[in-house]
Parts: structure tokens; C-alpha cells; sequence
């Protein structure tokens, strides 16, 4: 299944807020919000993808736990990226003086920031609109990004200023300087790793 765009920008211009309320009021759908304002419906995801989820929020969620350096948070958690964009990465941290600095209120809703680590499974059906979101995390100041496609068992990833590097089949992946000590191992995905 395919991410469907509604554009009802010729009728009404959402706020933040009202994109806010409209997806409290949906909770059955996943929505985003592009930076030209059009609504991105997501489908669900299948079981392989929602596995492997839980997988890399279960490995970074243990590090984060011994290291403390942030907050991790699920593909439901949306975050406003500094260009309006209402964006939900698979997988998602936040450094802790940057989550210290959000009010209780920003907290609430969908933080306004851009995360500095974020995970996306590619979706075979949309690999070009994955990958430019991608590229407006890294534009918006995430500062590392892996896009996991297990079907070419290949992993892309994006760092701000720098090419795309593409590995394939690792066993595992860094964390750099982001994720000090971070080792995702990638042993778990598909017949094959990743």
C-alpha cells in the first residue's frame, strides 16, 4: 500500500493546531503533514515491518536506558520540523537537553523539532518520497538517519553536508558520534539481516 496525498489547500490552510486537533480526532489514521501543507494519509504497516519496529526501538531503547543521553519515541510520536512539516520516522531520538528544554505543553503535542537520530523501513512502493524525506530530516537537522530497505538488503545512511553512503547486507550499524557506544545489530531482519 501507497501513502495517499490530499491537498485541500485551495479550501482551507491548516494551522498547526487544527493539523494537531484533526489527528487527535482521527486516531485510527496515520497522517503527516507535507511542507506545502497537503495531508499524507499512511496506510498501515504489515507485520514484517511492524517487527522489525519493535526490534530497533527495543535495541536503541536499551542503550538510551544505560547511556541517558535522550528520549526515544515510536513511529506514532509527530514531530514540526523547523520548515512546518509534520513528520513520524519509524524510529526516532532526541538529545536530553534538547527534550529538557520543551515545555510540559510542547511535550504534549507533536514536538517542535526535528529529531537528531531517526530509523524509516523503505516501503518497496515508495523508495523516491522516502528518500526526500530523508533528505528534509537531514535539511531540517537530524543529524544521522538509516533508511533500512530489507527487501535489497541494503541500508542508506544520510548524514547532513555529506553523500548518501550505501551498505550492503551489514551485520551492523553505528551510531557515530550521535549514538556514542551504539551498535545496531541487524541480525533479526528477514532471512538475511537487514
Amino acid at each position: 500500500m501507497t501513502a495517499l496525498t490530499l491537498n485541500l489547500n485551495s479550501i482551507i490552510k491548516l494551522t498547526r493546531e487544527q493539523f494537531y486537533h484533526l489527528c487527535e480526532e482521527n486516531p485510527d489514521l496515520k497522517l503527516e503533514r507535507n511542507v506545502q501543507g497537503e495531508l499524507v494519509i499512511m496506510p498501515p504497516t504489515g507485520g514484517e515491518t511492524g517487527k522489525s519496529n519493535v526490534n530497533l526501538i527495543l535495541q536503541l531503547a536499551s542503550w538510551n536506558e544505560q547511556k541517558q543521553l535522550g528520549e526515544v519515541f515510536d513511529s506514532s510520536t509527530g514531530f514540526t520540523l523547523p520548515n512546518g512539516a509534520d513528520r513520524s520516522p519509524d524510529v526516532s531520538w532526541v538529545e536530553k537537553y534538547r527534550w529538557d528544554s520543551l515545555t510540559k505543553e510542547q511535550r504534549e503535542k507533536f514536538l517542535p523539532l526535528c529529531p537528531d537520530f531517526i530509523i524509516k523501513i523503505m516501503s518497496p512502493s515508495d523508495i523516491r518520497k522516502v528518500q526526500d524525506k530523508m533528505h528534509e530530516y537531514m535539511s531540517n537537522g537530524c543529524r544521522l538517519g538509516w533508511l533500512i530497505n530489507r527487501k535489497k538488503q541494503e541500508v542508506e545512511i544520510y548524514r547532513p553536508g555529506q553523500d548518501i553512503e550505501i551498505l550492503k547486507s551489514p551485520q551492523t550499524l553505528s551510531g557515530e558520534t550521535v549514538l556514542p557506544d551504539f551498535t545496531l545489530s541487524l541480525k533479526k531482519f528477514g532471512d538475511n539481516n537487514v
